[in-house]
């Protein structure tokens, strides 16, 4: 055979995802630490960087941007070129995780472990086991000289589970013209929903909750313990928080919950089923909201929540408290905005003794629906990869790094294609797990999903 022809028999091999890669890629994301204290997110990014030009990017599409004065919160970004001049896709995702103690887990939280069918590890599910899936689908694609119709663009960044804002937003503010694209791609939302050991359906986060954070204060002058009085900046204060407990917000749905909630309805069984129907149907129907608000998850798609997270209070065990301070973490509706929050708030607390601030400001952006032809992407990738799975448009209750894109202009929607059991959530917990066939099957759909939207 002659050499030109040996070459060309051996380039789809030279394609291949090499055996064993995107495993390789989450043990590596897993074993370098990237909590906020004492992680390196620079490290991260370097050895994914790595893994770029080793696959032939050229250095001016693989961009490590580490933010001046903090030499631990670096970013990548790397480019596919397109054929066309047709606006950009952004992928997005975050490498740092929380903190999580050796004591606490079973296993190493900074080492992956394989068992009984499961990956753990700190980030596995938040959001390592999605950034592995990510740099394997690009690593694929470049191998492949895969050229979509535009350029497709890949952000990992810092700071998202929380520290200095050197992560997106920075990117936002100082790297616009890296990261400018027509709409945006966040691995960190959505995903598959399973229950009872089924696959039920995939989730797309198409808006999400706001943050806010207040301080709850009382002071007061104090004294010694041995003679109280009726006023005491503890109590005025816990009464309140009883008050709050005992509250709910009122139910608000929009064109996103109220889908979500009749596509889901079809699909688990008895009450909890019919609940959603009717409150869809109807948002003030008394039974369907006691019924649903009595699940967690699902109470926090009706309304606005607002939770005590925080207790302070005192200065000595003999004297009398002079001061008192509880935190409150609220999750807004898109559709709610934090002037009303702030006024509930304080007409449920029923006290001007309690001083009421801000604490984290919401960050509130246009909530705008979502884009019907990145819907129907997403669809035929599920469709594809899981054939007869429903997909649903939904709000996430959690916060993400998507409003910092969507702030700029960019329309940003909550992509996952891992499955997860709704009754074993282990983000930021002990033990963190992802099923090691939802990570094989991501890579195929993710892999359909950029080859779609590129195309």
């Amino acid at each position: 055979m002659r050499p030109a022809l040996i070459l060309l028999a051996l380039a789809p091999l030279a394609a291949q995802t090499p055996p064993g890669e995107p495993r390789e890629i989450l043990r590596e994301l897993i074993g370098i630490n990237t909590t906020d204290s004492v992680g390196d997110n620079t490290r991260a990014v370097q050895a994914m960087a790595a893994r770029f030009r080793a696959a032939g990017c050229p250095e001016a599409d693989v961009h490590v941007l580490v933010p001046e004065g903090f030499p631990r919160k670096g970013n990548l970004v790397v480019r596919l070129h397109g054929t066309s001049g047709g606006r950009p896709v952004l992928f997005i995702g975050h490498l740092d995780v929380v903190e999580a103690l050796r004591a606490d887990w079973s296993f190493d939280p900074f080492q992956l472990t394989e068992q009984d069918g499961f990956y753990y590890g700190r980030g596995t599910s938040d959001m390592k086991g999605d950034v592995a899936v990510l740099v394997s689908t690009f690593l694929r694609l470049k191998r492949e000289n895969y050229r979509p119709a535009r350029d497709l663009i890949l952000a990992l960044t810092s700071d998202e589970e929380g520290g200095p804002a050197n992560g997106a937003g920075w990117l936002a503010r100082n790297h616009r013209d890296l990261i400018d694209a027509e709409f945006c791609i966040n691995a960190d939302g959505g995903g598959g929903h399973i229950k009872n050991g089924k696959q039920l359906f995939m989730d797309v986060q198409a808006a999400e909750k706001v943050f806010l954070t207040f301080r709850l204060e009382v002071t007061n002058p104090g004294g010694h313990s041995s003679r109280p009085p009726k006023d005491n900046a503890i109590y005025q204060l816990a009464g309140g928080l009883v008050r709050l407990g005992q509250f709910d917000f009122p139910v608000h749905l929009f064109d996103v919950t109220r889908a979500s909630f009749e596509r889901a309805a079809r699909l688990y069984p008895g009450a909890l089923g019919e609940a959603m129907a009717r409150i869809a149907a109807n948002p003030n129907d008394a039974a369907a909201i006691a019924t649903l608000s009595a699940v967690p998850a699902w109470n926090a798609q009706l309304r606005t929540t607002c939770v005590a997270t925080m207790l302070s209070g005192g200065h000595a065990e003999n004297a009398l408290p002079q001061r008192a301070s509880a935190t409150v973490n609220c999750r807004l509706l898109p559709v709610d905005t934090p002037e009303e929050v702030q006024r509930t708030l304080m007409r449920v607390l029923a006290d001007p003794k309690i001083q009421v601030s801000v604490l984290t400001p919401a960050k509130p952006v246009a909530y705008k629906p979502m884009n019907p032809g990145v819907l129907e992407a997403i669809s035929k990738a599920t469709e594809k990869t899981w054939p007869g799975i429903p997909v649903i448009p939904a709000m996430s209750t959690g916060a993400s790094d998507s409003i910092y894109i969507i702030s700029t202009g960019i329309p940003a929607y909550g992509v996952s294609g891992i499955f997860t059991d709704e009754d074993d959530n282990r983000n930021h917990g002990k033990d963190e797990r992802i099923l090691v066939k939802s990570f094989e099957d991501a890579l195929e759909f993710e892999y359909a999903l950029v080859r779609g939207i590129g195309g």
